[in-house]
């Protein structure tokens, strides 16, 4: 299967994911029945943005023409990958750029996110037999020629000692965060909702810390975060919610909140499920400086950053923690 081929394979996966036909919708709802935090409207914009900004065939061939990827790949090597499950489809990046370089991809797939990308790998075994020699899960990850490992902290110390005399990338813990003027408009306010909500900011391109400047408005941005009052519905997150709410209550800490979400003063950069932090600065570019000095920084939105609401929203060579994985498979890893 040369390059062309793989494209027009994943441009016929991209426009599965946009007809969302009975299959797909099925697999769906198998997923949400297994995994809750897994809604539908959440797959949806997953699925969405890989269709709409991943699988259109003008980028995926800008982006084979900028890692000049070979027509054929020479030297096709097993790359193993650990995906993560933290939201729907989070390790579908990692397994395009192993099928784009022609190698052969060995997965083990996250328990919290197994059903998606089995029925996309299903589909296009169906479409194309040949698919079955680039893409395999299994269960144990033993004598692959690289690893690319997505975890915790913790995993990662176990990534390291397994698989770090391999070539390999293997990532940690990482948020975002966004720089706040106090001149946003309602608009951009809300944008920055999605920023912090999608997903039930359980990604790590949710922002879960905010730098705001001194005397701060914080109104006008708790109002634009009702955008996502219907997230008390879900059981899970309205625990969440509730738990952190009684802890703050109970040690008598300040805290600010709509119902859905509770904004905190800290300087930690992570943040629990329904909580944001939030730290107040003297000037912009010394609050820019701070947040991108940060090791576990994954994007930071906002004045002098990217745009409000964007976070969720990579393009196809925002690699995660800024490692280039497909140059790393070009390249990097043949040497």
């Amino acid at each position: 299967m040369n390059l062309p081929q793989r494209i027009s394979l994943l441009t016929r996966l991209g426009e599965y994911l946009l007809a969302n036909g009975p299959e797909w919708q099925e697999a769906k709802q198998r997923a949400e029945q297994q995994n809750s935090w897994f809604t539908r409207s959440f797959i949806d914009h997953s699925a969405g943005h890989i269709a709409r900004r991943w699988l259109d065939p003008a980028v995926l061939e800008q982006w084979a023409a900028a890692e000049q990827l070979p027509a054929t790949q020479a030297l096709p090597k097993q790359v193993a990958i650990v995906m993560a499950g933290n939201i729907p489809l989070v390790g579908f990046h990692d397994w395009l750029c192993v099928f784009m370089s022609g190698h052969r991809a060995l997965i083990k797939l996250s328990s919290k996110d197994a059903v998606l990308l089995s029925h996309l790998f299903e589909k296009l075994q169906t479409w194309d037999p040949e698919f079955s020699k680039y893409t395999e899960t299994a269960d144990r990850l033993s004598g692959a020629d690289a690893y690319i490992a997505t975890g915790s902290n913790n995993s990662s110390r176990y990534f390291s000692y397994y698989f770090g005399k391999y070539p390999h990338i293997i990532r940690k813990n990482r948020t975002a965060a966004a720089l706040l003027t106090g001149r946003e408009t309602p608009e951009e306010l809300g944008a920055l909702a999605d920023d912090i909500h999608l997903y039930f900011g359980m990604g790590c391109r949710n922002v879960t810390k905010l730098y705001v400047p001194a005397g701060y408005d914080f109104v006008p941005l708790l109002e634009a975060l009702k955008k996502y009052e219907h997230l008390s519905e879900h059981h899970k997150y309205k625990n969440n919610y509730d738990y952190q709410l009684a802890l703050h209550i109970l040690n008598k800490s300040f805290y600010m909140t709509n119902g859905t979400v509770l904004l905190i003063e800290q300087e930690s950069i992570f943040a629990p499920i329904s909580q944001v932090h939030y730290e107040f600065y003297q000037t912009e570019a010394e609050a820019i400086e701070k947040a991108r000095s940060l090791p576990d920084l994954q994007c930071l939105v906002g004045a002098g950053s990217l745009p409000l609401g964007s976070g969720q929203h990579p393009a196809i060579d925002d690699y995660a923690d800024g490692v280039n994985t497909l140059a790393f498979l070009n390249k990097e890893m043949l040497n």
